[in-house]
């Protein structure tokens, strides 16, 4: 069960959600796309609006919707969606930093070279229309947690913006009475604040739209009009989405199959790669199943719909992708776990600091001491605590050739304790290749690659194309064909010097040629595995970690492939569908690397701990992955690894570097030890903490150059 979600802007957001939706009973399970503005539910017995009335009681208005949705329909919704929270926080970014810089300068310039009243009306006038603009998207924030019974970052950040920008008003309103002459005011360091926490929003924003654009393509592999068959015979073109099982339609030569279906009439070879991972194209007739998004490449088909157009196959896979993304990393969820305990702290001891003072008669002390404490407390250095860090991991990765999305996937690969690797294109190099030449009794291997080269340089076949390039690379001369004919599902035929030359397409992906009616010979081809998977593999194996295989070819090449590289054949997945590979990963629980490169693999990168993606694969399974590597060198998946433990070390050294300056200065604070200068001061300390989880992250960067031993 499916429902659209509103008023969702951060993870504690999708928690909250999480939560309402578990409390309810028969609820087995519930993932929220906080992102994506969606939820699935799970279970039995369940009603919708009481569900979506659960959500709304929750802060967060729902509504119901189609898990089978028009695939058109929803790639323009989510398209709709992630622009529309991209953009806007984009304006806030902008608006806010745009503001910022000139009343930066106004100010230390009026410092400078002399106070003047109307300095004070500009940034007052300035400071509220960026607090009113920008920060209204933290205020609902901070006001829906505090309706939950919580607090997250977004409270302490809007408390701290307004009681900066009160107390600069109050200091405004008592210079132009005569008094409060020595108070700065904080009017340009609270459009600071907002703006720079904007733009991190906004970078998160576009990091999460890729996601989206994963679902939206594997959308787009699906057809979105079919040649559907009136009940006269004749066709006529209609939406894909709208096809009913039992209809008919027909897919031309060249043509994508718009629905999973069965084969009526016709045969044809179809590039199935995108569901099965064979690189092979398979040849099919009359009574086979045929899914939607595969290539036709030769012949003309007729097929029967087996399911309607909103269910096919690879209308589920999106499906699956898109519930993926509600699965967040325990790093993205830390600071708000945190700040739950962390922020009501800090605004107690700010209010206690005020009451102390004013009990002692010191009130303007006490304001002061507060504001100190809450600026103070702000968690910057816990802020970029961890995005400092993946700057400089991820800077020397794509020095590497290798690219990670986030910090989420940065932590998770640091954590794993297993690689699943797909076999077509990842470990093997994804296209087929002669690997031996067995010619008949009398008969060259030189002659049969000649003969059988020469016939199939008219064939767009790729176990044709492979048998041309291994004569060309053999420095083979090709002679012209003639009468040249493709047999669908049986093979070619041609005249090449005067003799009849018929290549079959036997099992196991090998041709058998004969000549005048005469037996050639035999030429077997094989997807091989890359050069340096096997080295991959042992270092993996170096690095403590357990290494397994997700494959959707036949078991006996996939364990062929397997002891080629070094992965035991206990360990080895078979034949299985994308459905079956997502169900492996989520079984393996937390801890799993999955590595792949076609679409098939989509879902299982999207749901396991850490997808891994090769550059030279699909841009689908590509934009599903959080770190991609280069294509041609799967040694990059243990180096990723090295990377993201010394990186995810990092990680934790600045989180605690952060904690210790926030426990250190708060006391020092309240107790007014700063003067009536606290918030500058602060202001300053808060600088120094950066600093030191910069330098620490320096540190890092030195590391990973000079090569240094992974953390125990």
């Amino acid at each position: 069960m499916a429902f659209r979600v509103d008023g969702m802007s951060c993870a504690g957001c999708a928690a909250a959600v999480r939560r309402a939706l578990e409390g309810v009973p028969g609820v087995t399970a519930a993932a929220v796309d906080y992102a994506g503005g969606r939820a699935v539910v799970r279970g039995e017995n369940l009603d919708a609006d009481s569900l979506a009335r659960r959500m709304g009681d929750a802060g967060y208005p729902a509504v119901a919707e189609s898990l089978a949705e028009d695939p058109v329909a929803l790639r323009d919704r989510l398209d709709l969606e992630e622009r529309r929270r991209r953009e806007g926080w984009r304006r806030r970014a902008i608006a806010a930093i745009a503001c910022w810089i000139p009343m930066e300068t106004l100010h230390w310039s009026a410092h400078l070279l002399g106070h003047a009243a109307w300095v004070d009306v500009v940034l007052a006038i300035a400071g509220t229309g960026v607090l009113t603009f920008v920060g209204g998207g933290f205020y609902r924030s901070a006001i829906e947690a505090a309706r939950r019974g919580t607090s997250n970052m977004d409270t302490l950040i809007s408390i701290g913006a307004t009681a900066a920008w009160i107390f600069s008003v109050l200091v405004t309103v008592g210079r132009g009475r005569g008094f409060l002459e020595g108070e700065p005011t904080y009017f340009a360091e609270m459009a600071a604040l907002l703006g720079l926490i904007s733009l991190g929003h906004w970078l998160e924003a576009r990091a999460s739209a890729s996601a989206g654009a994963a679902i939206r393509e594997l959308l787009d592999l699906q057809p979105e009009t079919a040649e559907r068959r009136r009940d006269d015979g004749s066709f006529e073109s209609i939406a894909a989405a709208t096809l009913l099982p039992g209809e008919v339609v027909r897919v031309a030569p060249g043509g994508r199959i718009p629905i999973d279906g069965l084969i009526m009439e016709g045969t044809s070879a179809l590039d199935e790669s995108l569901l099965s991972g064979e690189s092979l194209p398979v040849d099919r007739g009359p009574g086979d199943r045929v899914v939607a998004g595969a290539i036709n490449t030769t012949g003309s088909l007729l097929v029967e719909a087996a399911v309607d157009g909103r269910s096919t196959t690879l209308a589920r896979i999106a499906r699956l992708v898109q519930e993926s993304r509600a699965s967040r990393a325990e790093i993205e969820r830390l600071a708000d776990r945190i700040s739950a305990v962390f922020v009501p702290v800090v605004v107690a001891v700010a209010a206690l600091t005020l009451i102390g003072w004013w009990i002692a008669g010191a009130a303007a002390v006490g304001a002061v001491a507060m504001v100190t404490v809450l600026i103070i407390a702000c968690p910057c250095a816990l802020g970029i605590a961890t995005p400092i860090a993946v700057v400089v991991a991820t800077g020397h990765a794509a020095r590497r050739g290798i690219l990670v999305r986030d910090a989420a996937s940065l932590e998770r690969a640091g954590r794993a304790t297993r690689v699943l690797f797909d076999k077509t294109g990842t470990l093997t190099v994804g296209a087929p290749q002669v690997v031996s030449i067995d010619p008949a009794a009398g008969r060259s291997a030189a002659d049969l690659l000649r003969v059988g080269a020469s016939v199939e340089q008219a064939s767009e076949h790729p176990l044709a194309r492979a048998i041309v390039a291994a004569a060309i690379a053999r420095g083979a001369r090709l002679d012209a064909v003639e009468s040249f004919e493709a047999i669908p599902g049986r093979g070619v035929r041609g005249r090449v010097n005067g003799r009849s030359v018929e290549i079959g397409r036997a099992a196991e992906a090998s041709c058998q040629i004969e000549v005048d009616g005469e037996l050639w010979g035999r030429i077997d081809l094989a997807d091989e595995p890359r050069a340096d998977a096997s080295a991959a593999v042992g270092e993996l194996r170096r690095l403590g970690m357990q290494v397994g295989m997700l494959s959707g070819d036949r078991r006996v090449r996939a364990l062929e492939v397997a002891a080629a590289v070094g992965i035991n054949a206990a360990d080895v997945e078979a034949e299985a569908d994308p459905e079956r590979k997502l169900a492996v990963v989520t079984a393996k629980g937390r801890g799993s690397i999955m590595v792949g490169d076609g679409i098939n693999d989509a879902a299982a990168l999207a749901r396991a701990d850490v997808g891994l993606a090769l550059a030279s694969g699909t841009s689908v399974a590509i934009e599903s992955a959080g770190i991609v590597v280069p294509g041609d060198r799967v040694l990059a998946v243990p180096e990723t690894v090295r990377i993201a433990r010394l990186g995810l070390a990092t990680i934790r050294q600045n989180l605690v570097l952060a904690f210790l300056y926030n426990a250190a200065m708060i006391p020092v604070a309240a107790f007014g030890l700063l003067g009536q200068h606290g918030p500058l001061i602060a202001a300053g300390a808060m600088a120094l903490s950066d600093l030191s989880v910069v330098g620490n992250a320096l540190r890092l960067r030195w590391r990973l150059r000079r090569g240094a031993a992974l953390p125990p």
